[in-house]
């Protein structure tokens, strides 16, 4: 879709009939529907395959130059129908104010030639591609066929699928791994309200029913509900926003929900990353394009002042820190243990796993696990005061604590691009390896100062 913007100054009343007089200014041409989801997506640091139907005319190469500006898109999927025109929605604007929107479009299926020319274009896109958006505008070119087909060959290569719907029912959508309705998207497809935080919890379980898989309701000033198959349920508060104009903002949010999800962000990491994108989207006139570093931005403001580096936080919490940092393009490292006695050999092992990335989070054991692991007689410092100690280390991030026997559960939340331990383990003893490697991450293991250990620390006070 081009977005086409016709902008002036109106100050008088049309002698001829009642309209508005605009002297006109100037014009400008963005893209729209699924192509604002690829700019956006591109200036969040994704590479980008797009696959659509133009027409043969001056709108698509007006949308081919203006998408050239994006670093990162592949236009080889565009197919040219010479049947139909590349839709154009004209926006005529005076200040920040929508006079009219004129529409041009063809929303018939396309003929089966060029459909068959659609569908060998998405399926090459989708044997490239870590994630598959379908953002059906129900303007002809998603026809049953096409999303059936390319669902299975997404399936057969294990790429998750989100649709961004316009059906009245989900059902062609069975095998998606998450849907994004808005509310009147919703309330089509379910006849349900989505008034409350109830309500929208219900109608979106009644979507999940109809497809298969979970759903993300974009509920305006209400922000963002997530509903989970697994019944998990996640409402993300819109951000207080001055609003001046919704058009794409969805894209934008899908976009970075997107781009989040094929970086190996969790879905609840990845839905509070779309939601500070699409804020910061209503607060601009027109279509827009939210970049990686201005949500990255945002979501460093969302973070409470008090959390300095080397703070002790909770899981959750890291999980958000851990967010805007990737959000900002940065590398995250991880690494735990007890510290109890912090030595020389701690300290080289913590700065060896910094120099492994951009930000370094240590996970201590609280006193119960260091217990369980350790006997009755350890710690010999209590989690406060040995997170305080590793939390001052200048190499240190943020400190989070974890009460199980290993860091697993903790590694599969934060996700971290680098597992570091000490060369002490094999590999297959790490815990968690697994889990980053199949995220797309590293472990690395590091040489241990030797002779430094907190037992023969111990053992030596003793004698």
């Amino acid at each position: 879709i081009v977005d086409h913007y016709v902008t002036g100054s109106v100050s008088r009343i049309s002698p001829e009939a009642p309209v508005p007089v605009l002297v006109h200014g100037a014009e400008r041409i963005v893209p729209g529907g699924a192509a604002n989801v690829a700019a956006n997506a591109a200036a969040m640091g994704a590479p980008v395959l797009l696959v659509g139907l133009v027409g043969p005319d001056r709108r698509a190469d007006e949308l081919r130059a203006a998408l050239s500006g994006f670093e990162g898109i592949t236009l080889d999927g565009l197919v040219v129908d010479p049947a139909r025109p590349t839709i154009t929605k004209t926006r005529v604007m005076s200040g920040r104010q929508q006079i009219v929107r004129i529409d041009a479009e063809d929303t018939r299926a396309p003929a089966p030639a060029i459909e068959a020319r659609l569908l060998e274009a998405a399926l090459e896109a989708v044997r490239r591609s870590s994630i598959v958006v379908l953002s059906d505008y129900a303007k002809g070119v998603l026809s049953d066929a096409v999303i059936a087909a390319v669902m299975a060959a997404a399936h057969d290569v294990g790429v998750p699928v989100i649709v961004d719907p316009k059906r009245r029912t989900f059902e062609a959508y069975r095998g998606a791994r998450l849907v994004t309705p808005n509310r009147r998207e919703l309330a089509e497809a379910t006849g349900l309200p989505d008034t409350t935080d109830a309500e929208a919890v219900a109608a979106a379980a009644a979507a999940g029913a109809q497809f298969g898989g979970d759903v993300l309701v974009t509920r305006a000033e209400k922000g963002m509900t997530l509903w989970r198959q697994t019944g998990d349920v996640l409402h993300v508060a819109a951000e207080a926003r001055e609003v001046f104009d919704v058009s794409g903002a969805g894209d934008t949010a899908l976009a970075a929900l997107a781009t989040s999800l094929a970086a190996g962000e969790p879905v609840e990491t990845a839905v509070r990353i779309a939601n500070a994108a699409a804020a910061i989207a209503v607060g601009r006139l027109g279509t827009a394009v939210v970049t990686r570093a201005e949500v990255a931005a945002a979501l460093d403001r969302a973070l409470p002042q008090e959390v300095a580096p080397g703070s002790l936080v909770s899981r959750e919490r890291a999980q958000e820190i851990v967010a805007g940092w990737r959000a900002g393009g940065a590398s995250v490292v991880f690494t735990n243990g007890c510290f109890d006695l912090v030595h020389p050999g701690h300290v080289s092992l913590l700065e060896a796993a910094a120099a492994q990335g951009d930000r370094l989070v240590v996970a201590l054991n609280t006193d119960a696990s260091v217990r369980r692991l350790k006997g009755e007689s350890r710690p010999l410092q209590d989690e406060a005061a040995r997170a305080r100690v590793i939390g001052a280390l200048r190499c240190v991030d943020l400190v989070v604590l974890f009460d199980e026997e290993t860091p697993l559960e903790t590694i599969t939340t934060l996700l971290p691009d680098v597992l570091v331990k000490g060369a002490d383990y094999r590999p297959e003893q790490v815990v968690g390896a697994d889990v980053v490697r199949a995220n797309g991450g590293r472990l690395v293991l590091v040489d241990l100062v030797a002779g430094r250990s907190t037992s023969s620390l111990v053992a030596k006070a003793r004698q």
